[in-house]
């Protein structure tokens, strides 16, 4: 399975659109170098393989 790259420019600027704000073109650089960092620290967790018979943890109700 090959992984997906996102596409966090075209994200930044959906979310851009959808929250109505308007970055200035650093802060939106700086969140693009931020979203790479946390994909990056993320990479090994997403990649680590899992026992398809894993149960799910249950739901708690009040």
């Amino acid at each position: 399975m090959t992984p997906i790259t996102p596409d966090w420019a075209a994200y930044v600027a959906q979310m851009e659109q959808v929250l109505a704000l308007e970055l200035d073109d650093a802060r939106r650089q700086e969140l693009l170098t931020q979203f790479s960092r946390i994909a990056a620290m993320a990479a090994p967790l997403m990649a680590f393989p899992l026992d398809d018979r894993l149960e799910v943890a249950g739901v708690y109700q009040a």
